[in-house]
């Protein structure tokens, strides 16, 4: 077989060394450019693959965090509404109103005179379940105080039975049975 056309023409005398090498030359250097574009080209394709392949990779990440974050929510919830339910104290034969306010509204509920004492020395709380008001006591209301603070409605202070020695009126004592 013959050689390569470049072979053929110098043979045939249409064509000089000269030429023929500034033409290879002048090729390779072409091909040399085209690997490199090829390498930069693809090196901006995997840059461009890397970079999205990132970005999803932070919105799944996000859309986790949201998901757990709504999973945690749900879960104190569950958790509060058992701790009520489970530690709720029956009002059965209440006949004394005890007023308190939830949200600037003025609220009543049944209570006993034993309940009506314990809630005024802080001993018991009321908190809110599912629009209705339950009684349950202080430490219990703590618990729930920690988990959803908007859930505890009433929770007075534990009286102290401390009395300053400055006091003016020490000596007058204040019933406890008091109604507003």
């Amino acid at each position: 077989m013959a050689g390569s056309l470049q072979d053929q023409l110098l043979k045939a005398g249409l064509a000089d060394k000269k030429k023929a090498k500034q033409i290879k030359k002048q090729k390779t250097k072409q091909t040399q450019q085209q690997r490199k574009s090829k390498e930069s080209v693809v090196d901006e394709t995997r840059q461009q693959v890397e970079q999205a392949r990132q970005e999803k990779q932070q919105r799944d990440r996000q859309l986790n965090e949201e998901r757990m974050a709504e999973a945690d929510k749900k879960a104190i919830a569950a958790q509060v509404k058992q701790l009520i339910e489970v530690n709720r104290l029956s009002r059965e034969g209440a006949e004394l109103d005890y007023n308190f306010t939830d949200d600037k509204k003025i609220k009543k509920i049944l209570v006993d005179h034993i309940m009506l004492e314990q809630l005024s020395r802080g001993r018991l709380a009321i908190v809110s379940l599912n629009d209705k008001y339950e009684v349950v006591p202080a430490g219990v209301a703590e618990k729930i105080q920690q988990r959803l603070p908007a859930r505890v409605i009433v929770a007075n202070e534990v009286a102290s039975n401390d009395i300053d020695e400055d006091d003016p009126y020490a000596d007058y004592q204040i019933p406890d049975d008091l109604m507003w």
